[in-house]
Parts: C-alpha cells; structure tokens; sequence
C-alpha cells in the first residue's frame, strides 16, 4: 500500500531541504551592498506578514489575552534567544 505524497515524511523533508537551500542562496544575494542586521530586519517583516495571512486565512489566530502569563514568558524568551 503506497503513501499518498502529502502525507510522506519524505515529501515535506525534501521541500524543507529545497526551502532552506533557496533561504540562504537569496539571502547571500539579497544582502549584497546591505547592513546584514537591517536585512535580517527586512527579511523578518517579511516573515511576520506572510505568517500573519497564513493565520488569518486559516482561522487560527486567537486573542491575545487568552494566553498565559507563563507562555508569553517562555515565547518572549526563545524570541530573545533566537535574536541572540
């Protein structure tokens, strides 16, 4: 019995692989004559736009005050950690 190709690990591995390769091949360009810390600026707006329509076209935004104390904690953290 075959697996149907969006449900193969191997699918989404190879597309992350194809994704990531492309990340860096124009991020290398894109910096070009660029501050890399206002890049990286650029690169994350963008980031938080495609990821805010993601959201919002599949109803999986939620209010802000239902998340807890401790969970804007630890996500304020990683964010912290990720910008280090």
């Amino acid at each position: 019995m075959s697996t149907p190709l969006l449900s193969s690990w191997i699918f989404w591995a190879l597309l992350s692989a194809v994704f990531a390769a492309m990340t860096a091949i124009f991020g290398k360009i894109g910096i070009t004559g660029i501050n890399s810390d206002f890049a990286t600026l650029l690169r994350t707006v963008v980031v938080l736009v495609s990821l805010a329509l993601i959201l919002y076209a599949t109803r999986q935004y939620q209010s802000l005050s239902s998340i807890s104390a401790r969970s804007y904690l630890f996500l304020v953290l990683s964010g912290l950690a990720t910008g280090a």
